[in-house]
């Protein structure tokens, strides 16, 4: 007697066998690009980590988290090879009265990325706040107050469009909007530009921002918008229109229910927009390098006469350092202690970032569950 046969047994079909190989495809793709990924990832936690750590107390390379880049100079000094940096150099030489010793110099090979790592750290900060604050406000207007028309759905698709623009075309448009033509206020006697009184001594004029923080940040801020925009409206999608029309039938306002009743359920998924706009922007050097980064700056952002110049200054940062180091200048063993290091801390930077925003993000879903 024959045993009975399953019907739900899954029977072989030219079509179950294409699944299968396309699912193996997919999933060898998926395992390959991991393994590239952890590779260079890898690679740079190694040679980076010889720069920044060491194996003597403190274990770490405080110099190169502490200092700003300087020349290095190799030379031989009573039959031994000796590498300092400008500083160290120059009072070696005043302390044994040297005039002048033949030596090997090497540009940004010494010291280390302390301005660079300062700087990174406020673009990243005034870009994201900047890009949030603006990028939420429109994906309130666009799903909660707009009408769902032609114009709305041109604009969405603009905005989509938006986040395939190269970062050099945003570059160029900071530096033409920002560094040459944002109208300041400046406190200008005899303004020598096309300005309008304002009072107390003050004139707007056309002058622009100049290569500042302000550039930079506002640049950045619209390079990550795109994202920031499309993320927040599908966060305040998710939400149940239930919660709405309860505030609503209670009385309050429009922007009450949307304040109290919308907001607080969709800041976890708006809060993954920044982690996005984080990997979005702060990798970026072709911005920067038109509208706010130097390539070197003695003095730090907070060393400034008056509160506002904080704002109006440039300052040096990892991306254009590491880009400097790697393609303006010749290639050595020291300039690649120099490279791997920084990109190294430029990782770990990103990745505290990104993870302050993810335990953030953890923290209000805990906090308002529905």
């Amino acid at each position: 007697m024959n045993a009975p046969v399953n019907p739900f047994v899954a029977r072989k079909s030219s079509a179950r066998t294409i699944e299968h190989i396309a699912f193996g495809f997919f999933r060898t793709a998926t395992y390959f690009i991991l393994i590239c990924a952890a590779v260079i990832f890898g690679f740079i936690f190694v040679k980076g980590g010889q720069t920044v750590f060491r194996s003597s107390f403190p274990f770490v390379n405080v110099p190169f988290l502490t200092q700003a880049p300087e020349t290095l100079y190799v030379f031989q000094f009573e039959g031994k090879k000796m590498e300092l940096g400008d500083r160290d150099f120059r009072k070696f030489k005043e302390e044994r009265h040297i005039k002048d010793i033949p030596a090997e110099s090497y540009v940004y090979s010494s010291g280390g990325i302390f301005p660079c790592i300062v700087g990174t750290v406020l673009l990243v900060i005034g870009s994201m706040a900047i890009a949030l604050f603006i990028g939420i406000s429109s994906a309130i207007y666009l799903n909660e107050y707009s009408k769902q028309g032609r114009f709305v759905h041109f604009v969405r698709l603009a905005i989509l469009n938006l986040a395939g623009v190269p970062s050099i075309v945003f570059g160029l448009f900071g530096f033409a909007l920002f560094v040459m033509f944002m109208p300041m206020l400046q406190d200008f006697r005899n303004p020598t530009v096309l300005s309008f009184p304002v009072g107390f001594g003050h004139y707007l004029n056309f002058s622009g921002w100049n290569v500042c923080l302000l550039s930079g940040w506002f640049t950045l801020a619209f390079m990550a918008l795109p994202v920031v925009i499309t993320a927040s409206e599908e966060s305040l999608k998710s939400v149940p229109k239930g919660f709405r029309e309860g505030s609503l039938a209670l009385g309050a306002t429009k922007w009450q229910t949307i304040r109290t009743n919308v907001l607080p359920y969709a800041l976890p998924g708006m809060l993954t927009s920044s982690i996005l706009g984080i990997a979005r922007v702060a990798g970026e050097t072709a911005p920067i390098m038109f509208t706010a980064a130097y390539v070197i700056r003695d003095k730090m952002p907070w060393q400034v006469d008056h509160p506002m110049d904080f704002f109006f200054q440039g300052v040096m940062a990892l991306p254009y350092h590491i880009y400097v180091v790697s393609s303006k200048i010749p290639q050595n063993e020291y300039t690649e202690r120099v490279q791997y290091g920084a990109a190294f801390v430029f990782l770990v930077i990103v990745m505290g970032i990104a993870l302050t925003s993810i335990l953030l993000r953890i923290k209000m879903r805990n906090r308002y569950r529905w």
